[in-house]
């Protein structure tokens, strides 16, 4: 019995071992289970969370496309507004030159700014006040006054003697010479 004792405590320690290995394994499977479960809720998670990626996406979009037709109908009303603005400055610009026709329109150049205009049309204003005031001086100067002399015909010389007549010769050029 010797023999069944050694093979008895051989089987016992195959047995012992393959139980420990099958407790190894069963553990490592348990392991693997478990990290199978979490790679599965991480998974879960992962999927989840996606899914409100692509939802907050497919939002994000429909805002971009709603501000992109809000942005053209804007860009579009500011475009109309620019040609309305355009329009009245070119009536306002007209309605001060018909105001005061002394004003050349050159001197008003058409702009969509009513300040440029007004700043434009004063200025005209000054210079053609300018103009005026230097034309009415040169007028003035060139104008004769009010009560001058009237001209006289040459006065009959016949009844002065010839020297009487030297004399007022004389005098009459030199009254012509010191003018």
């Amino acid at each position: 019995m010797t023999k069944r004792t050694s093979e008895d405590s051989d089987v016992e320690e195959r047995a012992a071992e393959a139980q420990a290995r099958i407790e190894a394994l069963e553990a490592a499977a348990a392991d693997a289970e478990a990290r199978a479960a979490t790679a599965i809720e991480e998974l879960t998670a992962t999927r989840e969370a996606l899914s409100d990626l692509e939802a907050q996406l497919a939002e994000a979009l429909q805002a971009r496309e709603t501000a992109e037709g809000e942005l053209a109908r804007t860009r579009s009303e500011a475009e109309e507004t620019r040609l309305r603005l355009a329009g009245a400055a070119a009536k306002y610009r007209e309605a001060k030159l018909a105001s005061s026709p002394e004003i050349p329109p050159e001197l008003v150049p058409a702009t969509e700014s009513l300040a440029e205009i007004d700043e434009a049309f004063e200025a005209a204003q000054r210079v053609v006040g300018q103009l005026r005031e230097r034309i009415e001086d040169e007028r003035q100067a060139a104008r004769v006054p009010v009560g001058s002399p009237t001209r006289r015909g040459p006065a009959d010389l016949s009844a002065l003697s010839a020297s009487e007549k030297i004399r007022v010769g004389l005098q009459q050029l030199s009254e012509r010479e010191g003018r």
